[in-house]
Order: structure tokens, then sequence, then C-alpha cells
């Protein structure tokens, strides 16, 4: 995965971001504050992928009350479900919004992505060859 992420998707950064510059504590209460039911997910190193798509395959996402955009992290700080190790990396399913500068949610999770990150375009074949 590594030769991926230096050398093709992620060789280049995209647009630098800021994510949540709270300590760790303060930004799950934030979120949590927002989101009250659903897990959180807390990463670090992270970027979010705007899919490529056509006019018509972006109708069909939105209908399905999705945005055509996913977000992977290098490195994972907590995960309330203890479905993702600390430190291991974590790539979302379709997100449905991008709130705040920093709270990435999809229809099951909210990453809570702290400090610096980056936006980028991607095909759908390279988002998915992120494993």
């Amino acid at each position: 995965m590594d030769g991926i992420i230096k050398d093709g998707l992620l060789g280049d950064p995209g647009i630098g971001l800021k994510g949540s510059e709270l300590p760790l504590g303060e930004a799950l209460a934030l979120a949590r504050k927002r989101y009250k039911w659903m897990p959180l997910c807390v990463v670090e190193e992270w970027i979010i992928l705007d899919a490529i798509v056509t006019d018509a395959e972006r109708a069909k996402v939105i209908a399905a009350g999705c945005q055509p955009m996913f977000m992977f992290a290098h490195k994972v700080v907590d995960d309330e479900q203890r479905r993702f190790e600390p430190g291991h990396w974590v790539r979302s399913s379709m997100g449905t919004a991008f709130n705040d500068g920093f709270l990435f949610e999809t229809r099951n999770s909210v990453y809570v992505l702290l400090g610096p990150g980056h936006r980028k375009s991607a095909t759908i074949k390279e988002i998915f060859s992120l494993f």
C-alpha cells in the first residue's frame, strides 16, 4: 500500500485543510454533542477523496443520501467501537456530510479529523485501490 500512497493516488497532497486543533477529549465532546448516537472514530493524517463521477452518477449518489466523497486516514487514534486498532489506517464508506472542517460523516460513523489533512479528487478505482 505504501507505493500507492507515496507514488500514485496520494503522492500529490491536493489542497491542505486543517482538522480540529482541540485536544482529543474536547474534540470528542464536541462531536458527541452534535452526533448523539453515531459511533465516533478519531483519526490523524487524513485525506478527503472527492470521487470523480459523471453528472448521472452524482445524481444517483445524492438521491441515495450520500455525497461522492470518501475519507482515508493513515492513523486511527481512537475508535469507540474498536473496529479499527489505534495506529492502523482506515478508509471510510461513502460520506454523507463534511461538517465544521473536522467531522466527516457516513451513514454508520462519524470520523473526527484531527490536525492537518488534505482534500483531492480521485477516481473510484483509485479510491478502492486503498484496501
